[in-house]
C-alpha cells in the first residue's frame, strides 16, 4: 500500500500551524496528493477542476457578501436601528428571543442559510439588539454593549445548533446513524429528529432565560459618567470658564460683532 498520498494531510496541519493562507495550503496539499498517488499534473488539475465545477454552488457566497456590503455602506444597520426605535416596548432580550425562535423553527425546517453571522447578525440583529438596549436603558458602557453584540450572535449560534437537528436530512443526522447502524442499532434518521426536539426546547427555555436575565441586569446598571442632568444642576460635564468659545465667527472678546460692511480690525 503506498502511504505518500498521506504526507497532504500533514501539508495541510502545518501550514495551519504556520497560519500560511489557507487556500494556498488546501491547494497545495491537494497537488502533492495528487502527484504523490501517481497522477500527472494534467490529471490533478483535471480533478481539480471537475471538483469545483461540481460543487460551483459554494461560490454564491462570494456574491452575496458584497451585496451585504453595498447595504451596510448605503445605511442597513442605521435602518435597522431606525425600526427598533421607533417600535413601543421593544427591549434586547425580547428581540434576540424572537429571533432565537424563528433561527431554530427555520433550522428546524431544513432553511439553515436564511440566518448567520455574516447575512443576518452583523447586518441587522446585533445592530437592532443594540438599538433596544439604548432605547430601554439608555447609553451603555462600551464593555457592556460589546457584550449585547456578542450575545447576539450567540442567540443565533445556539438557535441553529439545536434548531438542524430536528431536520432528519442534516448531515449530522446521518453521521449519527452510520455510527449507530455500525454498532448494531439499525435507527431511522426520523427516530433522531424526534428525540432531537427535547433537547431544542430545553435549549430555548435556558437561552431566553438568559436573555432576559441581562436585559434585566442592563436595567441595573448605573449611567456612564457624564450623564445625567444638566451641569448647572450637578450632572454632566462642566461648562469652560477660563476662555469660552464665541459664539459669532467675527465677534470679538471685548465688544459686540462688527456690523455689516464694518472692517474687521
Amino acid at each position: 500500500m503506498n502511504y505518500w498520498p498521506l504526507i497532504g494531510i500533514a501539508l495541510v496541519v502545518i501550514g495551519f500551524a504556520l497560519k500560511f493562507n489557507p487556500l494556498l495550503v488546501v491547494v497545495g496539499a491537494a497537488v502533492a496528493t495528487g502527484l504523490l498517488a501517481g497522477l500527472d499534473a494534467v490529471a490533478v488539475i483535471e480533478a481539480l477542476g471537475t471538483a469545483f465545477n461540481d460543487n460551483r454552488y459554494i461560490s454564491v457566497t462570494w456574491i452575496i457578501l458584497p451585496v451585504i456590503g453595498l447595504l451596510e455602506r448605503y445605511g442597513l444597520q442605521q435602518r435597522a436601528r431606525g425600526v427598533i426605535e421607533s417600535v413601543r416596548g421593544a427591549t434586547m432580550g425580547k428581540l434576540l428571543v424572537i429571533y432565537l425562535a424563528f433561527r431554530q423553527i427555520t433550522a428546524a425546517l431544513g432553511m439553515k442559510d436564511i440566518g448567520g453571522h455574516p447575512q443576518a447578525v452583523r447586518p441587522l440583529v446585533a445592530p437592532m439588539a443594540d438599538a433596544a438596549a439604548r432605547k430601554s436603558h439608555g447609553e451603555l458602557p462600551e464593555a457592556e454593549r460589546q457584550k449585547v453584540l456578542a450575545m447576539s450572535a450567540a442567540t443565533d449560534n445556539v438557535g441553529l445548533f439545536f434548531g438542524e437537528d430536528i431536520f432528519f436530512a442534516i448531515a449530522s443526522i446521518l453521521l449519527i446513524q452510520g455510527v449507530f447502524e455500525a454498532a448494531g442499532y439499525p435507527l431511522t434518521p426520523l427516530e433522531f429528529a424526534v428525540w432531537a426536539i427535547p433537547t431544542a426546547i430545553c435549549a430555548f427555555l435556558i437561552h431566553s432565560a438568559r436573555l432576559l436575565a441581562m436585559d434585566r441586569r442592563l436595567g441595573r446598571l448605573p449611567p456612564p459618567p457624564g450623564e445625567g442632568d444638566h451641569a448647572q444642576h450637578g450632572g454632566g460635564a462642566p461648562l469652560p470658564t477660563s476662555d469660552p468659545m464665541p459664539l459669532h465667527p467675527h465677534a470679538k472678546r471685548d465688544g459686540p460683532p462688527p456690523s455689516a460692511g464694518e472692517e474687521r480690525s
